[in-house]
Parts: structure tokens; sequence; C-alpha cells
């Protein structure tokens, strides 16, 4: 057959070319995830000039981040139509105007409306759940380390524009850096957009080869676990939700519970950074352990390793105790959420890969939210934090039976040979 100028390139899997594009989607997630980190820095400012409470300057952040769930399943379904190239392109217009829109906002409702709308829900989601679905679906050798890889751009946000914001804040102020940020993250986003544009190999797959007994077999993808694809959808994102209840606990308490100890915020605030630090370790080598065992030994062995680490915060509540107890938390839980993604691309059909992601992802910041107020509940009903990293823990567990039940359905299938063959 012959090939026109008209016929698209075939990149594979693998290749050099997906190499080049995971590099590209680490930049663009760490451009668009910049929204969920940047509100927190603007909150004093933003507090101090509307004149508002606390908890009304921290509205933003929540329905921000509530957005940013809602609209990575939007985004995943719409990646899944028409590619990610497009909603990228979308996605940094939404995200410029909303950054500009808050700039010039004249009170907390149209900030906070900004901030929901067009940062959250149309702007920076489409940095995240769908950028780790296509990224599956480029990999199949190395599909844990590149999805681990690209996760870790959210981490990389994190990390690089607090400090940058803040310079700005205290050079311009809060408004003027807003309007700088979404001038540049909007024309960087559309840049980068535009490499986007090949579709994943993996959308021409039938559907993956295993082996099975000495035998070339197709996993049956119409019943992911043996289960329909409702149950077996349902089962992921309440995994979800439990284990980042349990995530949170450490997350949004250390610095209170710190505080609470005589140690004061700023120790806690180091041991968040170091918990993070090595969360972003913790997705790399739990990527690569994902390669080898799959994605659902690679969620219940972080699952496993994180109530350990849970368990650990009852007992010692010295400060070098905590020093190390976060670090071994950051180490256990950062690979935990990319693990998701694998076990969506192992077992559910890669024309579907953005949606099903987006939504579980989605209920893992459901979890998160619902950890860190569930924990503030708990701390104030029994003015303790102990009975607070103990319903972590009971949460934690509710993950870890999910991730043992569709292992142990895993395992029964291959047993009795359930697959269609090639």
């Amino acid at each position: 057959m012959k090939t026109t100028p008209e016929t698209p390139i075939v990149h594979q899997p693998d290749s050099r070319y997906a190499m080049v594009r995971l590099a590209l989607t680490l930049l663009v997630m760490t451009v668009g995830s910049s929204g969920m980190y940047v509100v927190s820095v603007m909150l004093p400012a933003v507090q101090a000039e509307f004149g508002v409470a606390r908890a009304d300057a921290s509205m933003p952040y929540t329905l921000l981040m509530l957005g940013f769930g809602f609209g990575g399943v939007l985004m995943g379904k719409l990646a899944d139509r028409i590619g990610v190239m497009k909603p990228l392109l979308m996605g940094s217009v939404f995200l410029a105007a909303g950054y500009i829109a808050t700039g010039l906002s004249q009170g907390i409702v149209s900030f906070t409306i900004a901030q929901a709308l067009l940062v959250g829900l149309l702007g920076s989601s489409v940095a995240f759940a769908p950028l780790v679905a296509d990224t599956s679906l480029w990999f199949v050798k190395r599909r844990g380390i590149a999805v681990a890889v690209c996760a870790s751009g959210n981490y990389l946000a994190g990390a690089v524009w607090p400090p940058i914001a803040q310079h700005f804040v205290e050079q311009v102020g809060w408004r003027q850096t807003y309007i700088g940020m979404g001038i540049f993250c909007g024309v960087t986003m559309a840049l980068l957009a535009l490499f986007f544009r090949a579709r994943p190999p993996a959308l021409a797959e039938v559907a993956p080869v295993s082996q099975v007994a000495g035998s070339t077999l197709v996993r049956d993808m119409t019943r992911p676990f043996g289960l329909s694809m409702g149950t077996a959808q349902g089962l992921l994102c309440v995994a979800g939700v439990a284990c980042c209840v349990a995530m949170a606990m450490p997350q949004v308490h250390i610095v209170a519970y710190c505080g609470d100890l005589g140690y004061g915020p700023a120790q806690g605030a180091m041991m968040l950074s170091l918990m993070l630090g090595f969360g972003i370790v913790s997705r790399l080598v739990s990527g690569a352990i994902c390669d080898r065992i799959g994605g659902l030994r690679t969620l219940m062995l972080g699952g496993v390793l994180q109530c350990v680490a849970l368990l650990l915060f009852l007992p010692f509540d010295g400060l070098v105790p905590l020093y190390v107890i976060s670090a071994l938390f950051g180490l256990f839980q950062g690979g935990i959420v990319p693990s998701y993604a694998i076990i969506v691309r192992e077992h559910f059909p890669p024309k579907e890969a953005g949606a099903r992601v987006g939504t579980v992802l989605m209920f893992t910041l459901f979890g998160m939210a619902l950890g860190g107020w569930m924990s503030g509940k708990v701390f104030d009903l029994t003015g303790s934090y102990h009975a607070a990293f103990l319903n972590g823990i009971g949460w934690n567990l509710v993950n870890v039976s999910i991730a043992a039940f569709l292992l142990f359905r895993v395992s029964r299938m291959r047993r009795g040979g359930v697959a269609v063959a090639a």
C-alpha cells in the first residue's frame, strides 16, 4: 500500500517519540497544575485586601479542587473522542482567562468563581488525569515508570510555583502576579499542546496480549476482574476514596499536629516538605516496580506500606522519629495514585482510558478533601490526633481489602483460563 502525504505517521509504543512526548507531558503538567498550589500562596494577601474571614478566603481552594476533579472526567472524555491536543489548547485558553479574571476580580465571590470554573474545572484539570491516561497509552514495557514520571509533574508544580509566586507577590502584588501567570502559562501550554497531535498506537489495538499457562491469550476487557464494567469501576473509585482519606491525615494535619506537640508549625512545614519530596521518589520507584508486578500488586503494596507508616505515628511522637516517619510515609504513598491509571489501562478498553482514569482520580481528590475534613472533625470530637490516625488506618484497610479482592479475582480467572484465545 502506497503512503501519501496525507497518511498520518504511526508512532510505536515505547519509541523515541513516546519518550519525547513524556518529557513534554511533564512540562505541561508542571505548568498546568500551578493553579492548585498558587492559590494558597495568595491567601493572606487576598484575605487582607477583601477583608474577609479565613474560612471565606479558603473557599476558592476548596471549590478549585472540586472543579479540578470534575474537570478531569470532562476533559478525559473529550480526549477519548478527539485526542488530547485540542483539550490541552482549550485548557490553556481557560487557564489564562482564569488567572487574568482572578487578577481583575473585585471581590471574594468573583475571585472564587474564576478559580473554581476557569482555573479548576476548565483549565488545570486538563493537565492531570487526561495526560496520565494519554501517557499510559504510549507505553507497554515501561508503562509504570512512564506514568510515574508523568504524575510527578503534579508534585513538581508544588515545588516550583509557590516560591515563584511568593517572590512576585512581594515585588508587584498578587493581582499583577496572577495576570502575569495567565499570560505565561496560557502561551506556554498552547505551544506545548501543538506537539500532541499524534494519536496513541494503543487505540488501534484490540486488547493486550498476556501469557497464561504457556498459551497466548487476549484479556477480555468487557469483564474487568470478571466483573461488570460498572462494578469494577465502582470498586476502584471506593478504593481511591479510601486510600486518600488515609493519605490526607498526615498531609493535611502534620503542621497542626507538630504545633500541638509543642514543636511549632515551622517543624511541621519542614516535615510536610520532606513528605512531598519523598513522594516524588516514591512515584518513580513505584513506577519501576509496577512494570515488574503490575498495577494491582503495586496498589496492594503501597496500601500495606502506607498502613504501616500510619501505625508508626501512634507510638512515636518525638521530633526526630516524626521526621523519619514523615519521610517513610512519603516514600510509601507516592506510588498509590498513579497505580490506578495502570490498573485502568491493564483491565479496561484503551479507548475509554481518559474518562475512566479521570473518574478514579476524581474520587482520589474527593478522598483527600474528605480525609482532611474528617481528621479535623475526629480531633474536635476526641481532642486527640491518635483517634484521627486510627480513623485513617481503618480507611486504609478498606483500600487494601479491595485490592486483595481484585487480586484474588484475577488469580482465580488465570487459574481457570478465563480468557479469549488470540
